[in-house]
Parts: C-alpha cells; sequence; structure tokens
C-alpha cells in the first residue's frame, strides 16, 4: 500500500491570493493595520505559523492562545468570499495535469491519497471545494494538527492508518510539494520527496534540497507514476540502492533521481541495445 500526500497550494490549485487576503481583513478588523501579510513570507509556511507572525507583526508582541483562536475565527469567516473573489476574476486555477493523475491515483487499489497541508482543516476545504478535488481526499494532515510541517504529515499517515486499518512503512509514503519547506519536511518524517516548479517554491532552493523528482507541472504523469512505482521505466532504469556513494557526483545524482552509477550504466545499456 502507498500513501501519496499532496500539498495544497501550488501543488493542487493556486487560490489566488485569496487565503492571503482573508488573513490581511481579519488582522485589520483585530487591529486596524492594514497589507500585514507583505511584511513576512508565507510560502510554504502552517497556517498557524503564518497567523503568529502576522499577530506579532501588527501588535509587536506575541499572541496568546485566545487571540489566535480569534485571529483563525476571522480568517475563516472572509476565506470563502476571497475565494469567490478569486474565482470571479479568473485568478482561481488547478495545477496543470493535477487532475488527470488525481484520477488515475483514485483507479489503483494498492494506493491512499491524502492532504498533507499547512492549511487549518478548515481553510483547506475551502479552498479545494471549487476544484471538485475533496472528493478524492479520504484523510490529511493540516496546519491546525501543528506549526511544524515534517509533524503534520505524519499525523497524516496516522490517520491513513486508521482508515485503512493497517501499518504504513515510510518507505511507501510519498511526498508532493511546491516548496524545499515541503522537501524538508518529506525527508525529516523519512517519507519519499517530490516536487512541482508551477507553484510558489523558488527553484534553487528546491533544487538545492534535492527532492527525488522535480517536475515543472504534472502533464506528463508518467515520470510521477514511475517515481510512485505504478508504471515501469520504459527505459528499463531501475531505482539503485547503495550505502556509500563512490562519487560526489554520484551522490548528488542520487540525491536527485535515486539511482547510483549501476542503474545508470544499465539504463544506458538497455537504451543502445547491449
Amino acid at each position: 500500500m502507498k500513501v501519496i500526500l499532496f500539498d495544497i497550494d501550488g501543488t493542487l490549485i493556486k487560490a489566488g491570493g485569496a487565503g492571503l487576503r482573508a488573513l490581511n481583513r481579519a488582522v485589520k478588523e483585530m487591529c486596524g493595520v492594514d497589507d500585514v501579510c507583505s511584511r513576512f513570507k508565507l510560502q510554504g509556511s502552517t497556517d498557524k505559523t503564518n497567523f503568529k507572525n502576522a499577530f506579532i507583526s501588527a501588535f509587536k508582541r506575541k499572541p496568546s492562545r485566545r487571540e489566535i483562536i480569534l485571529l483563525e475565527k476571522k480568517y475563516i469567516k472572509y476565506l470563502p468570499e476571497e475565494i469567490e473573489n478569486s474565482i470571479r476574476n479568473k485568478r482561481y486555477e488547478k495545477i496543470r495535469g493535477i487532475e488527470k493523475l488525481l484520477k488515475v491515483l483514485a483507479g489503483r487499489k494498492n494506493v491512499s491519497v491524502g492532504l498533507g497541508t499547512g492549511n487549518l482543516k478548515q481553510g483547506a476545504f475551502i479552498k479545494l471545494k471549487p476544484s471538485g478535488f475533496l472528493k478524492y481526499f479520504a484523510f490529511g494532515g493540516f496546519g491546525c494538527d501543528s506549526a511544524v510541517r515534517s509533524r503534520v504529515i505524519k499525523k497524516a499517515v496516522k490517520r491513513a492508518e486508521r482508515v485503512l486499518k493497517r501499518k504504513i512503512s515510510p518507505l511507501g509514503v510519498y511526498v508532493v510539494g511546491d516548496t524545499h519547506l515541503d522537501v524538508i519536511a518529506a525527508k525529516q518524517a523519512g517519507y519519499h520527496s517530490g516536487a512541482v516548479l508551477d507553484g510558489f517554491g523558488d527553484e534553487k532552493e528546491i533544487m538545492k534540497n534535492s527532492p527525488e523528482i522535480v517536475q515543472k507541472d504534472f502533464r506528463n504523469i508518467l515520470p510521477w507514476l514511475i517515481w510512485l512505482g505504478l508504471k515501469k521505466d520504459p527505459k528499463g532504469v531501475k531505482r539503485g540502492t547503495y550505502i556509500c556513494p563512490d562519487t560526489p557526483i554520484e551522490h548528488a545524482h542520487f540525491g536527485r533521481t535515486g539511482l547510483d552509477s549501476r542503474g545508470m550504466n544499465a539504463g544506458r545499456e538497455k537504451e543502445n541495445g547491449r
């Protein structure tokens, strides 16, 4: 059984800045400070972290638990309206090719698809509802579970185990995101990591953290299915394993692809007909 966890913003959909606008409005209602989200980076962080940063930026002090709960409620109040604004202005979009990939994964008996997102659970559902993607996800880890992304995706796997009524090996968990923080979280949790570049992440930071697969989007789903072990590589290349890399170059290549020199050479020989 393989468990595949998808981030939301920049991985499944782009909500056209709806979350940012909702948080700005929530903070302004609480203290009158305008455009607070321009003061820090939201991309890749959990809602817990973003709400705390927004509060500190506006109030110049740490929030109490009661204040954070109030901020979350105001954010959730404004988010549906901001999603509607994005749709009306044609700024709400699905990441290219993702719908096809989700349909293929839904047809596999040995695959279970979940969410691994920094969004609050309620916020995640509000953002995803217009896409029609909610039907594909039976469980998830959310920003209300933890401010730490690795704990969020571990929580998603625990929920998957309850749904599936079986233990899931870390080797069977695949995390797909659009920022280097998604990649780091997957590695910290001991899971496979994949990155899509058509989101909000910085490509240099993504590459620096060496996900196992990097693709522009999901229009060509074959590389994703090969990475997930659901399709054989047409060139006959198999994932290699080893304890120590032979060279620094091979080490870097393995970090990106999971192939050692034997796997690479075997693939070349088969491709050349030898």
